[in-house]
């Protein structure tokens, strides 16, 4: 299997798809690994572009490092990645906590190998609510979150699948293998990486991150998102970076690489080819 090697010795697993043509990165959300993206993979080097996804340090296949689990290394880690293999003119396209990994990185790597900037349901601005980010979320919610992963991790990924994460909670009807996909990639990720990236996807600050975004970017977000809310995720991001283009799906919840495939390929395919 391909892996590159961090700095500090860590091994990130990756999946290198397609042909040629111009690059695209998928970075996945928690808990979850590269394997969240295999649908979306497979469309787009099917269309003629090189697809690179790639397993978040701690989860998946990627090593299970005690120190790093935080969106700093995180970004550094995609860094390497796109270092290592020489990606240029790259759409980053990033998922829930993927969608941080992709800001900080251009908050901390800038945009000179970066064509265009893709969220789905993702993270930023900022979740947590503070002083200064009243519209965020409570700790609370993260702290039960935080509990549930050291309870009983296998259950806290078992009710997120069946409940808020894909909508299942509405109307009962997510097929169980999507949901069943969810637990099991969950339960690769290590206690330990899974835990902190609690903290690394709820209270990072990404705002001035996203104020350095200087390249076209779409936002797409669905706006019956149970796990970051519409409100706290896509419609400030949008805000934020100069020229965003936000497509909001609505009535969508927020594991949209599976419950909204077929229209998620299309926008990715036509703002990765315009």
């Amino acid at each position: 299997m391909p892996y590159v090697t961090t700095e500090d010795g860590g091994r990130i697993f990756y999946k290198d798809w397609g042909d040629g043509g111009s690059p695209v990165v998928l970075s996945h959300g928690w808990p979850l690994d590269a394997d969240a993206w295999d649908a979306a993979a497979l469309f787009l080097a099917e269309h003629g572009h090189r697809v690179v996804a790639h397993d978040r340090r701690g989860h998946g296949r990627s090593t299970q490092t005690w120190h790093g689990n935080e969106m700093d290394t995180y970004a550094d880690d995609l860094a390497t990645l796109v270092e290592t293999l020489d990606l240029r003119d790259v759409t980053l396209v990033g998922h829930s906590t993927g969608g941080g990994e992709i800001v900080r990185y251009v908050g901390r790597h800038g945009t000179g190998r970066v064509a265009r900037l893709v969220l789905v349901s993702a993270v930023p601005p900022f979740m947590l609510r503070t002083d200064d980010n009243p519209e965020g979320l409570p700790v609370e919610v993260f702290d039960q979150i935080r509990a549930g992963e050291l309870a009983d991790r296998a259950q806290l990924y078992r009710d997120l699948a069946d409940g808020p994460f894909f909508g299942h909670n509405r109307n009962n009807d997510v097929d169980q293998g999507f949901r069943d996909a969810f637990w099991l990639q969950g339960m690769t990720t290590g206690h330990r990486g899974a835990y902190e990236c609690i903290a690394a996807f709820s209270a990072t600050d990404f705002r001035d991150d996203l104020a350095a975004v200087d390249v076209p970017t779409l936002v797409i977000h669905g706006d019956d998102d149970q796990i970051v809310p519409f409100e706290v995720g896509g419609k400030r991001s949008a805000e934020l970076v100069d020229g965003a283009r936000l497509v909001v799906y609505e009535g969508s919840p927020h594991a949209l690489p599976d419950t909204d495939r077929a229209r998620l390929h299309t926008d990715l395919l036509d703002f990765v080819d315009p």
